[in-house]
């Protein structure tokens, strides 16, 4: 990933649609730009963008989120529904071999749970997660990936 791409991250954070099935708000451009070049300038951070078609679909990352290793991804809405973030999910678990890893989603986001799910995380617990500045009150699901495994096709 570089800083070529932020512009279009940013577009792609905005969309009203998937920031209601994430359950957050849009950073505005001087909060998201700050956010990624810390992202980028950290070393400990493994940041990917995720192209489709030859076209920038989103951006994944494994990071540490309250003391565990942590994966997350952003994918635009034009590129849902086609494996898009399944097969970044799975690229990048070949590429951080550290485990075990944890992401937590908004419940109601199914289709985000089913991708982790099928790249081998599973769902260890449901927890009520107060608003903040960037997360709306939700509840959320927390789950892991104990070992390294071959994501299933679904």
């Amino acid at each position: 990933m570089a800083d070529d791409d932020l512009g279009a991250l940013f577009h792609h954070q905005l969309d009203p649609e998937a920031n209601r099935m994430a359950e957050v708000q849009p950073r505005d451009a001087e909060a998201f730009n700050a956010l990624w070049r810390r992202v980028l300038s950290d070393p400990a951070i493994t940041a990917r963008a995720i192209l489709a078609d030859d076209e920038l679909a989103g951006q994944i990352s494994c990071f540490v989120m309250e003391g565990h290793d942590a994966v997350g991804y952003w994918i635009a809405r034009e590129h849902w529904g086609r494996g898009v973030a399944s097969t970044a999910l799975a690229l990048l678990l070949e590429e951080v071999t550290k485990r075990p890893l944890v992401a937590r989603v908004a419940r109601s986001n199914v289709a985000s749970i089913r991708v982790l799910e099928r790249c081998g995380f599973v769902v260890e617990r449901y927890e009520w997660s107060p608003g903040t500045e960037r997360y709306l009150a939700c509840e959320e699901a927390h789950l892991v990936l104990l070992a390294r495994c071959v994501p299933t096709r679904a």
